[in-house]
C-alpha cells in the first residue's frame, strides 16, 4: 500500500469537516448572539514501519547488534482536533423592541430554562412574550431571573436598566438572570445558541469578581462571524480538498497499474 494513500484521505475528511463548520458559521451570520466556531488541525503521530511479523518494539541500537532494517516512517495525515467558539463581543445594534436585550461584556450569558427544566446559557437576547406573559426565547424557552424563576409580565411596556432590573408600571418585577463564566471555553455548545456546563452551574454575574458587563434594552448583539474571512477560509478549504483528491486519484491509478500491468507475461 502506498504510504500517502491514507494521508490524502484523512486530509479530505478534515477539509470536508472544516467546510461544514465554516458553512454553518455563514448560515448564522445574522443570528443574534451567535459565536462563530473556530477550528484547529492537528497531525496524527508518525508510525515507524518494520516488517509485518515483527513483535518487538524498535529501540535505539547502541550495541551495534544485527537487526531487521526498518522500512521508514508513515505519516497518517491530519484531523480536525476541536472546534472552539469565538466568544469575543459582537456588534450591538438597536432594534427598538422592548423585549430585545443585549449583553455588553464578555464571559457573561443569559440564563434560560430548557424543556426539561435545566438551566442553559445563551447570548441571544431576541426574547418575546408568550400568551401567558412569560419572557421566553424565540424557540419558547423560559428566561430566568436571578433566582432561577420564570419572568412573567403583563405587557411589553416594561423597562430593564443596565444592571438587569425589570420594572413594569413602577413595580419591581425582579432582575434578569445573568451568569458569569470565568473560562467560557469550558461551556459545551448544544445548538440553537445554547450552552451548558457538565459540572456545577455557573455563578451569577452580579457581584462576581472579573465580571464587567451591562444589559442593554432594545438592542441585540450580532454574530461574531466575519463574512469576508469565512469566505476566504472556505475557498482555501475547497482547494485543499481538491488537492488531496487529485493525490488520491493518482495513487488509485498507480495501484491499478501495479495490479494489472506489473509482472504481466507477454
Amino acid at each position: 500500500m502506498f504510504k500517502g494513500f491514507y494521508t490524502a484521505a484523512s486530509g479530505m475528511i478534515a477539509q470536508q469537516r472544516r467546510t461544514e463548520i465554516l458553512t454553518n458559521n455563514m448560515s448564522n451570520v445574522n443570528t443574534p448572539g451567535y459565536k462563530a466556531d473556530q477550528t484547529s488541525m492537528r497531525a496524527f503521530p508518525e508510525m515507524l514501519l518494520k516488517r509485518i511479523d515483527e513483535t518487538s518494539i524498535p529501540v535505539e541500537n547502541k550495541l551495534n547488534l544485527p537487526f531487521e532494517p526498518v522500512v521508514g516512517t508513515l505519516n497518517t495525515g491530519v484531523y480536525l482536533q476541536e472546534t472552539i467558539p469565538n466568544f469575543r463581543q459582537g456588534d450591538i445594534r438597536e432594534t427598538g423592541l422592548s423585549t430585545d436585550l443585549a449583553l455588553q461584556g464578555e464571559s457573561v450569558f443569559f440564563t434560560v430554562q430548557n424543556t426539561v427544566n435545566e438551566t442553559r446559557y445563551t447570548r441571544n437576547g431576541n426574547f418575546t412574550l408568550d400568551p401567558e406573559g412569560y419572557l421566553t426565547t424565540a424557540s419558547g424557552l423560559y428566561v430566568q431571573d436571578i433566582e432561577g424563576e420564570r419572568i412573567q409580565l403583563t405587557t411589553d411596556q416594561f423597562m430593564v436598566d443596565d444592571e438587569g432590573r425589570i420594572t413594569e408600571n413602577g413595580t419591581d418585577i425582579g432582575q434578569i438572570g445573568v451568569a458569569y463564566a470565568e473560562d467560557p471555553n469550558a461551556l459545551i455548545k448544544e445548538g440553537d445558541g445554547l450552552y451548558r456546563m457538565d459540572g456545577p452551574a455557573l455563578p451569577t454575574a452580579f457581584g462576581a469578581d472579573g465580571a464587567v458587563f451591562s444589559v442593554q434594552q432594545s438592542f441585540l448583539e450580532g454574530s461574531t462571524t466575519d463574512t469576508a474571512r469565512t469566505m476566504t477560509d472556505m475557498l482555501t478549504a475547497y482547494r485543499a480538498f481538491e488537492a488531496n483528491q487529485k493525490v488520491l486519484t493518482a495513487y488509485d491509478r498507480s495501484m491499478e497499474k501495479a495490479a494489472n500491468e506489473i509482472g504481466r507475461v507477454t
